[in-house]
């Protein structure tokens, strides 16, 4: 049996700054792509892995997370909301997405 590993592009507050379809990485390799309002799931084997969300030169923080057989591992993301961390994101491309575990 496999993890699902889910992840949602979401849009809370109407405004997002980095815009477009997410590539969605675990352990340095693309397994999908998630659009705005749109939640990709892709099966996964157990054990720990890694998850970045990016977008050309801009990516999220890496994230070590733990999958167990026959679970569901949620995560969301969005691009940034705030101006000053866009402009920070031009120097420093790991703050351009936002990613968080569920």
């Amino acid at each position: 049996m496999s993890a699902t590993l889910r992840v949602t592009h979401e849009l809370n507050f109407g405004i997002e700054l980095r815009r477009g379809q997410f590539e969605v990485l675990v352990d340095g390799k693309t397994v999908g792509s998630v659009e705005i309002h749109d939640t990709l799931e892709t099966p996964l084997e157990p054990g720990t892995h890694t998850i970045r969300i990016s977008k050309g030169r801009y990516s999220s923080r890496e994230l070590s997370f733990e999958a167990t057989d026959g679970a569901v591992v949620s995560f969301r993301c969005h691009g940034v909301r705030i101006w000053m961390i866009w402009v920070a994101s031009l120097a420093v491309p790991n703050l351009g997405i936002s990613l968080q575990r569920e």
